[in-house]
């Protein structure tokens, strides 16, 4: 596994912004450490199934139902969660919006504090003979189908008093290979120059512009940040300052998505030329774009579905980015962690901790049950022990000046104890 950080003036600047708008992490009591990092958070998912979100007309002709699945934690009772709408893969001709490339994803995003809704779009081509035009059209109606299901979830705010309990100011969009895709056009496609010349508007469920004529009019389709598993863009150029924060997931050897530039592969037939995830990210690291890539070395399309540590370094990646992204006080977060840590208090009535967050030198722990020496040890956001102090008796105070900024787990095994710490 390769791992791409990039975090130049420009995105530092752009992450910055992003958290301003977002809110302070003052006004965050949601960021406390664990929340949308770590599927610790929540024990139970719940999921409700086939919600319409809008309709449109299919490469068919065939007006469609477009629907998605809602995945919550059951004991998560937040009005305003960030929201994230997850596309699945199938090269636009199968999947479905309860696959194995999504589901798990949903539930482990969902235990983590998100808020999940895993969304249909129209399937299906018309003309096997014209594969390449086919594909973009079918990109283009995947495009239209995931605006309109942002912009529902803005309008059951506006209009339907939020039963989704969604803060709409947070709503991100991610896929996987034909949902990655649709993902990354979706960001990145916002001038009507780059509507595809082969897009014909005046014919049935191809008109509507940029936004498309799938539901919703009238409210905004922007979304915080996106996320793309082993996905691509037709035109890298289309990436400008400003726009939507990227995290990828590719491997080297995928057969079907390009890892670079190159060619679309369908049962051994190159398609259509495009910008894989690499590519994408050499053009955010040259525009100053705040994005995170990691590569799978040797792997192939998708590895999440076949290979657990495939599964694991794709989660805890997006997982990262996006807490990053959201959590002003999180340390940057790029690559592969251990996402099912334990952090919560364990032992909330015996042991104290404060000031958390802190923004001084010293951090005290009370213990009021403890006897004899014991070990704190101080762990940064990927488990790596930065830090040990030593302790006797009931309370002591730790020293915490050398450490920078960030979010740390402070761990005292004697006790049977965690607890996550966020300095300032």
């Amino acid at each position: 596994m390769n791992t791409h950080f990039r975090m130049p003036a420009k995105s530092v600047l752009t992450l910055t912004a992003i958290a301003a708008v977002l809110t302070s992490i003052n006004a965050q009591p949601d960021c406390n450490g664990e929340r949308y990092r770590y599927t610790s958070t929540h024990d139970n998912v719940s999921v409700s199934e086939d919600h319409v979100y809008g309709n449109n007309v299919t490469a068919l002709g065939v007006n469609t139902e477009l629907v998605f699945d809602f995945y919550e934690a059951v004991d998560n009772a937040a009005a305003d969660r960030p929201l994230i709408i997850l596309a699945h893969g199938g090269f636009f001709l199968a999947g479905s919006n309860d696959g194995a490339d999504v589901v798990p994803l949903c539930e482990d995003f969902a235990r983590m504090g998100y808020a999940v809704a895993s969304i249909s779009y129209r399937l299906g081509i018309a003309n096997l003979l014209d594969l390449e035009n086919e594909l973009i059209r079918a990109v283009w109606r995947g495009v239209h189908d995931g605006r309109a299901a942002v912009r529902y979830f803005r309008k059951s705010v506006e209009e339907e008093g939020n039963p989704w309990g969604i803060d709409p100011d947070r709503i991100y969009m991610g896929g996987v290979s034909a949902g990655g895709f649709l993902a990354v056009h979706h960001a990145y496609v916002d001038d009507e120059s780059e509507i595809p010349a082969i897009i014909d508007q005046s014919q049935p469920g191809m008109g509507g512009g940029l936004e498309g004529e799938s539901g919703n009019p009238g409210f905004s389709s922007e979304v915080a940040g996106i996320f793309n598993v082993s996905g691509a863009l037709k035109d890298a150029n289309w990436m400008q300052p400003g726009d939507a924060p990227l995290v990828s997931v590719h491997g080297t050897d995928d057969g079907t998505v390009p890892y670079g530039s190159g060619s679309v592969a369908l049962l051994g037939f190159n398609v259509t030329e495009v910008d894989g995830s690499a590519t994408l990210h050499e053009r955010a690291e040259e525009i100053g774009l705040t994005h995170c890539f990691v590569t799978i070395d040797g792997a192939g399309h998708v590895p999440h579905v076949t290979n657990a540590d495939a599964y694991d370094v794709t989660l805890s990646t997006v997982a990262g980015a996006l807490s990053s992204w959201i959590c002003a006080s999180y340390p940057n977060q790029c690559g592969g962690y251990d996402y099912t840590s334990e952090i919560r208090e364990q032992v909330a009535a015996a042991v104290r901790m404060y000031p958390n967050p802190a923004s001084g030198g010293e951090v005290t722990l009370v213990q009021s049950n403890a006897g004899g020496d014991w070990v704190a040890r101080i762990r940064d956001a990927q488990g790596r022990e930065v830090a040990l102090h030593r302790g006797t008796g009931p309370q002591s105070t730790l020293n915490v000046r050398s450490l920078p900024a960030g979010m740390y787990v402070i761990d005292v095994e004697a006790w049977g104890w965690r607890q996550p710490l966020i300095l300032r």
